[in-house]
């Protein structure tokens, strides 16, 4: 195999990240070295004509992307190398007595008495709960069991539209969120998710589909509707991502930045007061550079014939 690495600024980093949460991949990594500030995009190929023809794609969409001697550097590499390279990414992390621990150090994990251990291998699907995006919605999860209590939560919904590696999902199930789905667009998140359901002892107990908002919306309501994806495509599908909440439930958006997250916070407060029949208060956190907007339904809103 082939790896190609180039420097990158960390705006520039930010930009690809979305890019590849939007535009599923499998090839490119981004690394970071907070001690140095340095950041670093990586590339996987099978062969050098790969390489190039994938580095040139990229290069259509970022034409910053530095170029020249020195900067790109290409070198063998082994496929087990690889095919284990996402391990370096993934940390254990942990909040209000969840925890998210890499499968492969699970049998070494101190796991306070009375915690729950989520045991994760997400391979190449996004969500692990090392990025921001993800640990923002695991927050609002958590934020909903203790504002309902966890005896309420047996009777209520909740759908992950892109699962990636299933980890919203399963944190629901594990939190004892009764009918819980899960779907996304690419089907290896969704085989990834199934995977790590059968790690958590979860088999059978969340639905998985692979399909779009669009489909995966489809006749759906829940209590607890997280979308994980980006401002634009939240967006775009405002009216349908209201309409699946269920009266007295809770729409969770993340993987917005946070430069973006007023627009995206006007546009569903527009949208809400329309498919909700009520205004609708919005609140948004950041971290980092990301940020997510969450929105709770009135019990007493109407949804509107979309």
């Amino acid at each position: 195999m082939i790896e190609i690495r180039l420097p990158v600024t960390a705006d520039l980093a930010n930009g690809l990240e979305a890019h590849f949460c939007e535009d599923y991949q499998e090839n490119w990594l981004l690394y970071e070295d907070a001690a140095k500030a340095v950041h670093e995009l990586r590339g996987f190929f099978e062969d050098r004509a790969a390489a190039e023809a994938a580095l040139g794609e990229l290069r259509d969409v970022f034409p910053d992307l530095p170029a020249g001697a020195g900067l790109v550097e290409e070198r063998p590499v082994a496929d087990a190398d690889w095919k284990e390279a996402y391990k370096l990414h993934f940390r254990p992390w942990t909040d209000r007595g969840l925890h998210w621990v890499p499968v492969w150090e699970q049998a070494t994990y101190d796991l306070p008495v009375g915690d729950v251990l989520i045991p994760l291998d997400p391979g190449m699907a996004f969500g692990t709960g090392n990025h921001e995006t993800t640990r923002l919605c695991v927050r609002r999860l958590l934020d909903v069991r203790d504002a309902w209590g966890a005896g309420a939560l047996g009777g209520k919904a909740v759908i992950d539209a892109g699962c990636g590696s299933g980890i919203l999902a399963l944190s629901a199930r594990k939190l004892g969120f009764g009918e819980v789905y899960g779907f996304d667009i690419d089907p290896d998140a969704v085989q990834i998710s199934e995977e790590n359901a059968a790690l958590c002892d979860l088999t059978g107990a969340i639905e998985w589909r692979r399909d779009d908002l669009v489909g995966g919306l489809d006749g759906r309501q829940s209590d607890i509707l997280m979308a994980n994806i980006l401002a634009n495509i939240l967006m775009d599908h405002a009216d349908r991502l209201l309409a699946a909440v269920k009266p007295g439930g809770w729409l969770i958006l993340s993987g917005i930045l946070a430069k973006e997250a007023e627009t995206v916070r006007a546009c569903f407060a527009e949208r809400a007061a329309i498919v909700w029949g009520v205004q609708t208060p919005t609140d948004s956190r950041t971290d980092g550079e990301w940020a997510d907007v969450c929105l709770s339904r009135g019990k007493e809103s109407v949804t509107s014939n979309l």
